[in-house]
């Protein structure tokens, strides 16, 4: 059984929520933060009296300073830095601002988060645990934004952990490969918007790749594994005696952890042959 206090972002649906159900289970007092009352209600009502719903927008420094004053200054037993967004579509194609926001969610959130709950994780002798992704250890063609965001966040997990290690907190990161939750839907429909606007002649260039890589999504998608086995990653992170730095998640991602041994050109070609293996009407 768990104890203590944990914050826990981005937990209105999907891994976030489950994590938050989860710990709330194993005796955790849980901050789950969301972005509307309405989520935070929905939560709650899944949960014990311990779980406490806090209106978090991890973009927004008022939002994230609010959160931790509602918190209290307490000890931290973890913080698990879930909140994230997908923004995918041609490097070429995507507009500069979707790459900043895709940025300020799954990078400077991240940062401005942890920040602002330190004080309360060294004094809890805490752990944090960062929702990566396979994505940030092996990209694909058409993520740019998404993959270079997790990335990023590998960069900031190592240098963590090894900057917090005079305090005994440990940092783990979550590398999930496809899990089911809304993500996929949103992201597909966010991609369609976005691209909606490009000028004719790029899209016609890219044209096939993108009909192949939103089929592929598709299915992707309707093969992932539940959020669950995330959760138990994460679970393992929090409470083990020894948690392990990295948790890869799924058959996929470990699928593409071996094939990161391969040249980067071998590499690339066996990814671009099962990409145009697809096929779309």
């Amino acid at each position: 059984m768990g104890t203590g206090n944990v914050v826990i972002t981005g937990a209105s649906s999907g891994i976030g929520e489950a994590c938050a159900l989860r710990l709330d289970q194993l005796g955790f007092r849980v901050f789950a933060g969301v972005r509307k009352q309405d989520d935070g209600d929905a939560l709650k009502s899944k949960a014990s009296e311990r779980l406490t719903p806090i209106l978090l927008d991890v973009t927004s420094v008022v939002s994230i300073a609010r959160a931790a004053r509602t918190v209290g200054d307490v000890p931290l037993a973890g913080l698990v830095n879930n909140a994230g967004i997908v923004v995918a579509g041609p490097l070429e194609l995507v507009p500069i601002e979707l790459w900043r926001k895709q940025f300020e969610v799954n990078v400077i959130g991240q940062v401005a988060v942890t920040q602002a709950f330190l004080p309360m994780l060294r004094s809890g002798h805490g752990r944090i645990v960062n929702m990566g992704s396979v994505a940030g250890r092996s990209a694909l063609p058409y993520s740019g934004p998404y993959c270079s965001s997790k990335y990023a966040l590998e960069g900031i997990t190592d240098s963590l952990r090894m900057e917090l290690q005079p305090w005994g907190i440990s940092v783990s990161i979550v590398e999930p490969g496809a899990i089911k939750t809304p993500i996929w839907d949103k992201s597909l429909a966010d991609a369609n918007e976005a691209l909606g606007g490009a000028p004719p002649q790029l899209l016609e260039l890219y044209g096939t790749a993108l009909a192949r890589i939103k089929k592929g999504a598709d299915l992707a998608g309707k093969s992932a594994i539940p959020a669950e086995e995330v959760v138990k990653a994460v679970e393992h992170a929090l409470t083990a005696p020894k948690p392990k730095t990295r948790y890869v998640v799924g058959s996929d991602a470990k699928l593409r952890m071996r094939l990161n041994l391969l040249p980067d050109r071998t590499r690339d070609s066996l990814i671009l042959k099962k990409l145009n293996s697809i096929r779309v009407e």
